[in-house]
């Protein structure tokens, strides 16, 4: 009885929390993979395209555009001091690699490249956080995915500064079932609390560390107005950059406060 109540709580999704307060839109027409923003700027970004713009004007100031055929599918980028630091993949090709690729934001061109091949899923997301890179290995049930594997194979692995793996670990359950069909294809770290997104859904899910194990917590769940896709925090300001895919659209939000 102890057991089966250990799992059901491991396994049960946390109540909701109140939803994110939109706060503005900015037109971007490379607005279908992600977001990344600074003091200043705001980066959209398609999967061979990634447009620069004003973050208080919303007017378009730079673009830098990609051979499609070396750049298939961008999946999301993060800012890391003045570059631009993009997880890129083969979706919908298999077997699945990726690899990681550097933009120099103040040029806007492509600076490098480190390819991680084949391996544990489709690079969707990569954040770096308390002096480790973590990234997201996405799997999915059908389009792009690997026989044998679904989206339960979805996995957040931690690199050292080399790309030396130092740990893995599951999303949890309740997580999953969410993501389903599909995978997390954004996520961010604030506060010690690993944020995450889907594919399609309008809710953002808030994960941590375990103590033991090799799954991740679900801390919490809250609403917020873009359908699924990259994230970004924007810990400056404490906001909370989306993208809207379907009209090309960089939305900016306040989530809620964790209890």
């Amino acid at each position: 009885m102890i057991a089966s109540l250990a799992a059901l709580a491991a396994t049960a999704a946390p109540p909701a929390l109140t939803p994110a307060v939109e706060l503005r839109r900015i037109p971007a027409a490379e607005a279908t993979q992600g977001v990344a923003a600074d003091e200043r700027f705001v980066y959209a970004i398609s999967n061979s395209v990634i447009g620069k713009y004003d973050r208080a004007t919303g007017r378009k100031l730079g673009v830098w555009k990609g051979d499609p055929s070396q750049f298939i599918h961008m999946n999301s980028c993060t800012l890391v001091a003045v570059d631009l630091v993009c997880a890129a993949s083969n979706y919908p090709d298999v077997p699945m690699a990726s690899s990681i690729e550097w933009f120099d934001t103040q040029r806007m061109n492509h600076r490098r490249s480190h390819s991680l091949g084949p391996g544990r899923g489709s690079l969707t997301w990569l954040e770096w956080h308390d002096g480790s890179w973590w990234a997201c290995f996405a799997n999915y049930d059908g389009r792009g995915g690997q026989p044998g594997r679904d989206h339960r194979w979805t996995t957040l692995v931690r690199y050292d500064a080399d790309f030396v793996e130092r740990g893995a670990w599951l999303f949890p359950t309740s997580v999953l079932e969410r993501l389903a069909p599909y995978s997390s294809s954004g996520g961010a770290w604030n506060g010690g609390k690993l944020y995450v997104t889907g594919h399609d859904r309008r809710e953002a899910y808030v994960l941590q560390l375990p103590s033991a194990g090799s799954r991740l917590l679900h801390v919490a769940t809250f609403a917020f107005p873009s359908p699924g896709q990259a994230i970004q925090w924007d810990r400056r300001s404490g906001t909370f950059w989306s993208i809207d895919r379907a009209r090309r659209e960089l939305v900016e939000s306040r989530p809620p406060r964790l209890p």
